[in-house]
């Protein structure tokens, strides 16, 4: 799958030697809002000894920033590659069994943070402003953190961090696609879905995927 979708993005790159203008550059950041689709709360699970009770997924709100250089190859077409920094990941809530405390029920959280460097390569319309892309993408994740807090009564009963990034694989392979509208002023907005195609288990045992949405704001010089 890797292979497929990194031939993709040089596919798509290399239509940029067609370019009838001249390329512009530009920057966009702004909140990445990831999760893990599949078995994501097993793969957690797996570095949690302490896990006891119901358990819900709630998403991992980050940021993302980068930049990216518009090539167009006319008629309102264009071949856009970039480079964003991502943060990803998930969150787990429900009940941690702590020794001496269980009669209390402790609620708590366990957050996954993936560090990613993010590299799509998006074939874009402009229909007057707005535009839509979509495209291959190859990520390569820099770190993983895990981080469970446990309290009750306003009492911090856990607070422990753990460094995640062996459980993980450290390429993963997807799609992008989006919406978004380019002003005359230079100033951009746009919306990204970003799926996932790789496994995220650094043993291939479990079927997690990342899922996550880029809502940006950018600028083109």
């Amino acid at each position: 799958m890797k292979k497929q979708i990194l031939l993709a993005a040089l596919s798509i790159f290399s239509l940029g030697a067609f370019a009838q203008e001249t390329p512009s550059f530009g920057i966009r950041g702004g909140a990445s809002i990831g999760t893990l689709k599949g078995d994501a709360t097993s793969s957690l699970n797996s570095l949690l000894d302490y896990t006891n009770g119901a358990i819900n997924e709630a998403y991992r709100t980050g940021f993302y920033g980068g930049t990216y250089v518009n090539i167009p190859l006319g008629n309102g077409i264009s071949v856009e590659p970039a480079l964003y920094y991502a943060q990803k990941g998930y969150e787990l809530r429900g009940e941690l069994g702590i020794k001496g405390a269980e009669f209390i029920g402790a609620n708590a959280k366990a957050r996954l943070t993936t560090h990613y460097i993010d590299l799509p390569v998006v074939l874009k319309a402009d229909l007057g402003g707005f535009q839509v892309f979509a495209g291959p993408q190859v990520s390569y994740l820099a770190s993983a953190g895990l981080r469970t807090t446990a309290g009750v009564l306003g009492f911090n009963l856990l607070n422990k961090k753990m460094d995640a990034t062996q459980q993980f694989n450290r390429w993963d392979a997807g799609i992008t696609g989006g919406v978004g509208y380019q002003f005359a002023n230079g100033v951009n907005i746009s919306a990204a879905y970003d799926h996932g195609l790789s496994r995220v288990d650094a043993g291939q045992n479990m079927n997690a995927y990342n899922r996550s949405v880029k809502v940006g704001l950018g600028f083109t010089f």
